[in-house]
C-alpha cells in the first residue's frame, strides 16, 4: 500500500467511528507502527484534516470533514480517457477492467461540469486490427514486478523451442502486435525478453530479487540506449 493510500484508509478508519480510536488499533488495521501512525496523523492534520486526540488516548475524525474534491482541467479529463480508451482496446483483461474501475472512481467525485466532460469526450482510439492473445494471466506477473520477486518461466520460442528459466522481471511492454515481459534471467545471465503469447506456464516464488527493478529497469535501458524524461509519464 502506497503511503497515499494509506493515508486515504486512515482517514476512512477514523471516519467509519464515531468514538476516539485508539492508536495501536489503527496501526494495526494499517499494517504499521505507531511511530508511522503518528506520522500519518501529524500529516493529515497539517493539511487540514480536523483529527483530535493523542498518543495513549485515541483519536477522532471531527464530522462533516470531506476530502476536497478532484480538481482538472477539461483537457486534463480528456486525457485520462483518452489513455483509459486505450488500455480497454490494448491491455490485457484486468487491466481494461482496471481502467473502467478507475474512470468511474474519478466520474463519482467530480463537479458536475468535469463529469460532463469525462462522459461526452470524443477523442477516440483508433481500433487495431491485430488481436493480441496472451496465453496466461499476467495479473499476477504484474503483481511480481511489483513485489520484485522471482518467477519460473515455462516459455516457447518462435522455434518451438521449450525451456524453463528463473527470471527476476522488471518491465512489461505493450505493443500493438505483442506484449513483452522485460527480466534478468538467470539462467543466461542476460537480460531478456519474452512474449506473453509464448509463455507456456509460470510460479511466482517467495523468493524476492536482490536488485531492485528501479535499478534493473535503469541498467536495461543504459543497454537498450533507451532514455526516458518526464514527458514519457
Amino acid at each position: 500500500m502506497s503511503r497515499a493510500q494509506r493515508l486515504l484508509t486512515l482517514i476512512q478508519l477514523l471516519r467509519s467511528h464515531r468514538f476516539a480510536v485508539p492508536g495501536p488499533q489503527l496501526a494495526e488495521k494499517l499494517g504499521i507502527s505507531l511511530r508511522t501512525l503518528y506520522r500519518d496523523i501529524a500529516t493529515l492534520q497539517s493539511q487540514g484534516a480536523p483529527i483530535i486526540g493523542e498518543a495513549g488516548l485515541g483519536y477522532v475524525l471531527q464530522p462533516g470533514f470531506t476530502l476536497p474534491p478532484l480538481m482538472f482541467t477539461e483537457e486534463e479529463i480528456e486525457a485520462l480517457v483518452l489513455g483509459s480508451r486505450w488500455v480497454v482496446r490494448q491491455a490485457d483483461p484486468r487491466l481494461q477492467e482496471s481502467a473502467r474501475n478507475a474512470l468511474m472512481k474519478i466520474a463519482a467525485i467530480l463537479p458536475n461540469a468535469l463529469r460532463d466532460t469525462l462522459d461526452n469526450t470524443t477523442l477516440l482510439v483508433a481500433p487495431t486490427t491485430l488481436a493480441v492473445r496472451d496465453s496466461v494471466d499476467l495479473q499476477p506477473l504484474r503483481q511480481a514486478i511489483r513485489d520484485e520477486r522471482k518467477v519460473t518461466l515455462h516459455y516457447q520460442d518462435g522455434q518451438g523451442n521449450a525451456s524453463t528459466r528463473l527470471i527476476w522481471p522488471f518491465v512489461l511492454g505493450y505493443f500493438e502486435q505483442a506484449r513483452v515481459l522485460g527480466a534478468w534471467c538467470e539462467t543466461r545471465q542476460a537480460f531478456r525478453h519474452f512474449r506473453t503469447d509464448r509463455i507456456l506456464a509460470f510460479t511466482v516464488e517467495t523468493d524476492i530479487y536482490p536488485t531492485s527493478r528501479r535499478r534493473l529497469f535503469k541498467q536495461w535501458r543504459e543497454q537498450q540506449g533507451i532514455r526516458l524524461s518526464n514527458e514519457d509519464y
